[in-house]
């Protein structure tokens, strides 16, 4: 086991009997047991086919190390930061690869409190015990129990929904095939308990590891065809579609157009402003200016924060933010443990619907229009951090406001870019908005790419 590939910047993943085996999750399990020394760990996994063998193997380890196991099934991530949380638990391991294709797995790991485990913080010194594989003998083996939070999950997501939708909802939800099919199940018979008028109109909903309908990500244009044609033709009031691991979700407006979440950010933040007035509002940096403007507006304040769920979450406990929201479609809650969740703007946006008489594409109109967007391009190029000198150095004389919070971002009066190197992929992220001109939007996202090929030869586009 020469290098651990596996481990990344915020999470583990790797490719399954390649670089993430059985025995590298028992390691895992007994370096996390080493470092952390919990008393009691949360554990659960995603559809995938790889993850019971290796949440098997990861509670090995974490029992061999003296830890006792709450194994709370099949799950989303955000039900085992909720569980972690909720039983009081030292810590909380997640299996999961989120929106990679079948052949990947990988786990998401957080201490107690669901306080995010990454490479500034412990992951690189887990990484140090697995590789060494010199673990003292255990003194004890701790236990194994399951345990349902899902009821205690579903009651909480329901505290959301502050008032009963005035009018029948029909909302389009696309699983993927991923994990989120039977926590819809339980969230939908929750609703009606309480009297809500919903109707779930349900796609790829039983879980399958094989992923038969494609991988779970819709941010991949390809991937988002199926819900804009459910929308369409059931009628429905909005569609929803989620990742593997249902941390992150998206939005099709009553045309079945996809809605790109920095939109939905401005919403939910004019949501909480407008009852929480004067609070803080997180967002990332790869596209502002509709936000800044929406928290301004109603008095709230307002942070840039560095993008990634590990940066977005500690500042959100540092500044008590009430929400935050980032344009991958991650959406984190102060009253749920200042952590990322899928599920709860789906409840946010029943809020807003079942109260407003105009349809959901009427709400982001606006915005749409003010601040348009080129919508996130990946490059695939050969070295990020000389391509981002570069393009600073060509704007440098044109006097835009610069800022390296996140990549590098530079502001001019009537456009904006922010170029970022992705913590997780070997890919350059670009992000353009512009102030009400499509045209110039596409002049300078054109301007922006021959830029790039220019300074840094690509190897191809995804």
């Amino acid at each position: 086991m020469d290098e651990l590939v596996c481990f990344k910047a915020y999470d583990i993943r790797g490719e399954v009997g390649v670089s993430l085996t059985s025995e590298i999750a028992f390691r895992i399990g007994r370096a996390y047991g080493e470092w952390l020394s919990p008393q009691r760990v949360v554990v659960g996994c995603d559809a995938r086919l790889s993850s019971p063998r290796l949440k098997r193997a990861l509670c090995c380890g974490l029992m061999e190390s003296g830890a006792e196991v709450i194994d709370i099934g099949m799950c989303g991530t955000e039900e085992v930061y909720f569980a972690t949380r909720h039983l009081a638990a030292d810590g909380g391991i997640q299996i999961t690869a989120s929106h990679n294709p079948a052949k990947y797995n990988g786990m998401k790991l957080v201490r107690e409190d669901a306080r995010p485990v990454h490479s500034d913080n412990g992951l690189q010194r887990i990484k140090a015990l697995v590789q060494e594989n010199a673990f003292p003998p255990s003194e004890r083996v701790g236990n194994y129990l399951q345990h349902d939070t899902r009821p205690d999950w579903v009651a909480h997501l329901l505290s959301y929904l502050k008032t009963p939708p005035a009018r029948p909802l029909r909302i389009v939800v696309n699983a993927g095939n991923g994990a989120a099919g039977p926590a819809l199940d339980a969230l939908e018979q929750g609703l009606r308990s309480r009297g809500v008028q919903v109707e779930f109109l349900r796609l790829n909903h039983q879980p399958d590891g094989t992923f038969p309908s494609g991988v779970p990500n819709p941010m991949l244009v390809q991937n988002r065809a199926v819900t804009q044609e459910a929308v369409l033709c059931h009628q429905a009031d909005f569609g929803v579609a989620w990742d593997g691991d249902f941390d992150r979700c998206f939005f099709f407006d009553e045309r079945g157009e996809f809605i790109e979440s920095y939109y939905l950010v401005g919403l939910f933040a004019e949501l909480f402003l407008q009852t929480f007035s004067g609070s803080t509002i997180l967002l990332d940096p790869r596209l502002t200016w509709n936000t800044l403007e929406t928290v301004n507006r109603h008095r709230g304040k307002a942070i840039i924060s560095r993008t990634g769920h590990a940066f977005i979450k500690a500042r959100m406990r540092e500044e008590n933010a009430i929400y935050g929201g980032e344009m991958s479609g991650h959406h984190y809650f102060r009253d749920f443990g200042y952590c990322d969740s899928g599920m709860i703007p789906l409840l946010l946006m029943m809020q807003i619907l079942g109260q407003a008489p105009r349809p959901l594409s009427a709400l982001v109109k606006h915005a749409q229009a003010r601040y348009p967007v080129s919508g996130e391009i990946n490059l695939t190029v050969i070295s990020p951090e000389a391509t981002l000198r570069a393009i600073a150095d060509h704007y440098a004389s044109q006097g835009g406001s610069r800022s390296d919070i996140d990549g590098l971002s530079i502001d001019f009066p009537h456009w904006r870019f922010n170029l970022r190197a992705s913590n997780t992929e070997p890919l350059l992220r670009v992000n353009l908005e512009t102030r009400a001109s499509t045209g110039l939007l596409a002049e300078k996202t054109d301007e922006l790419l021959r830029l790039i090929a220019l300074y840094q030869p690509t190897e191809g586009t995804q």
